[in-house]
């Protein structure tokens, strides 16, 4: 953590990130982070409740004179998705994120800041612990485990909270606000591992190599799906099938990507070719780096193909398993699959090849599909699935969250249109967002529910190169002050 965050207005919310950047809070991992909520709502006097799951909900009672305004509920999510560098040791069940002021942004050393959506819960805690602000009835939900499932908004009892109007605190962009969003959901192929020695190669005269794809900047799956970013199992699966065709390449190890809601930023595999080939491959490896500098030297500057001695194994893949495996995931899509018809510019439909690893000799492929139109989502389900079934993978879909539809005339949204207005004089953007929020499955067990979702805002996010802008946080302050005054 960095005592330096301690200078920085609003005093009172970057006090609680600090705070937050301290707790372990990986997905499925928020057990301390749910009991210091819970704690913290107690120690201010407030009524505080947490469900069988670890979602917490902490009510405050009207200021004097405001009882009858719409009562609101602030909502944000405890867990934080957790990437660092290849070159960064840490633990994040246990350490704390390191963070430092570069310029205008907030940042963490090798990891992700975890922002998403630890700024969301900072803002709601600092609105709960504000003696001066006047206000109606205020309720703060934070829930367990957004970024790999949505499970503590699925488990959410009916009645657990009361409010009429939902704030969702969980966008990446200030001045925009969003009113719907896409619905998603994972699937997993999972193939058992066969494998050959390398003395029984037709020539098991071989060299190992780790080959490598890094330096992408990969991101959100939702939010930076369309950005032309590099794929870092799609690069490298390109490599390696070529170089099966050409160099006669065997795999004995891969390990590409990593969460299923990140684009992934670098993989690598372990592998063998001939000696006699050895030299014509090294040559491949360099031309690939250069080719790749080419074809994504303005998204992805940094990309690199390196290339590096590796250990001998014993055995590798079963050469008809590898070219399987290959084919399948040339073949899977990645990427945006259709725009809207309705709303330009806006992604409609993607899918997200988010890794690929061997795990306790499985071969493990995660993918996520997010469409705003459900039928679409469920096609490319099927297409991703066939991409895996055809080489007789077990292939599973979760049960997913469904979208939020849009409603334009929002009460919550025109108060908070006026209140950004009034503070700055300009017009906010009114939009969908790609990614998922929970507000589609909050309208499910709350009907009629009126929610917008905002925030300060963030870049990188699911990737160490998370960043908050720090004067967004301020401006996100202002409004919600100003949407408290307006409120009837």
């Amino acid at each position: 953590m960095s005592e330096e965050m301690l200078s920085l207005k609003p005093a009172k919310v970057f006090y609680y990130f600090n705070e937050i950047t301290k707790i372990p809070r990986p997905s499925k991992q928020e057990t301390l982070i749910s009991e210091w909520l819970e704690k913290t709502g107690k120690a201010m006097g407030l009524s505080t409740k947490r469900d069988a799951i670890g979602n917490v909900l902490i009510a405050k009672p009207a200021t004097p004179g405001k009882e009858h305004v719409t009562p609101v509920i602030f909502q944000s999510h405890m867990d934080m998705v957790c990437e660092k560098n290849n070159d960064t040791d840490f633990d994040f069940s246990k350490d704390a994120i390191q963070t430092y002021i570069d310029g205008e942004w907030l940042k963490a050393k090798g990891t992700t800041l975890g922002a998403d959506d630890g700024i969301g819960m900072a803002i709601a805690l600092a609105i709960l612990d504000d003696k001066e602000l006047e206000h109606g009835p205020i309720e703060c939900l934070f829930t367990v485990d957004e970024e790999t499932g949505l499970t503590g908004a699925k488990a959410l009892e009916a009645g657990f909270m009361t409010g009429k109007m939902l704030i969702n605190l969980d966008s990446e962009d200030e001045g925009q606000f969003f009113i719907g969003c896409a619905g998603g959901k994972d699937t997993v192929a999972t193939i058992e591992c066969e494998y050959e020695d390398v003395k029984e190669l037709e020539n098991p005269d071989v060299k190992f190599y780790k080959v490598t794809v890094k330096g992408l900047q990969g991101g959100h799956s939702g939010d930076d799906i369309n950005k032309g970013r590099g794929n870092a199992v799609k690069l490298l699966t390109r490599v390696l099938y070529n170089a099966y065709c050409d160099y006669d390449l065997r795999i004995a190890d891969i390990q590409a990507g990593n969460l299923r809601n990140a684009i992934a930023r670098e993989g690598y595999a372990v592998v063998c070719v001939p000696t006699d080939k050895s030299g014509d491959w090294e040559l491949y490896c360099q031309a690939m780096d250069k080719i790749y500098k080419d074809e994504f030297h303005t998204t992805d500057p940094g990309v690199e193909v390196t290339l590096e001695p590796a250990p001998a194994t014993e055995k590798v893949l079963f050469e008809f398993l590898q070219v399987d495996l290959l084919n399948a995931l040339m073949v899977c899509p990645h990427g945006v699959q259709a725009m809207s018809q309705d709303i330009p510019g806006f992604v409609e439909t993607s899918t997200n090849l988010a890794s690929v690893k061997i795990i306790d000799d499985k071969i493990v492929a995660t993918t996520s599909q997010r469409s705003s139109v459900e039928s679409r989502k469920e096609a490319v389900v099927d297409k991703v699935s066939t991409a895996f079934w055809m080489i007789g993978a077990d292939v599973e879909s979760g049960d997913g969250y469904p979208g939020w539809n849009p409603n334009p005339d929002s009460e919550a949204l025109h108060v908070l249109v006026e209140a950004y207005q009034n503070l700055f004089h300009k017009e906010p953007q009114v939009l969908a967002i790609h990614a998922g929020l929970e507000c589609g499955l909050f309208s499910e067990k709350y009907p009629g529910l009126d929610m917008v979702s905002i925030g300060p805002t963030l870049r990188g996010v699911h990737s160490p190169d998370e960043k908050l802008e720090i004067k967004t946080v301020q401006m996100c302050w202002d409004l919600l002050v100003e949407f408290f005054r307006l409120l009837k």
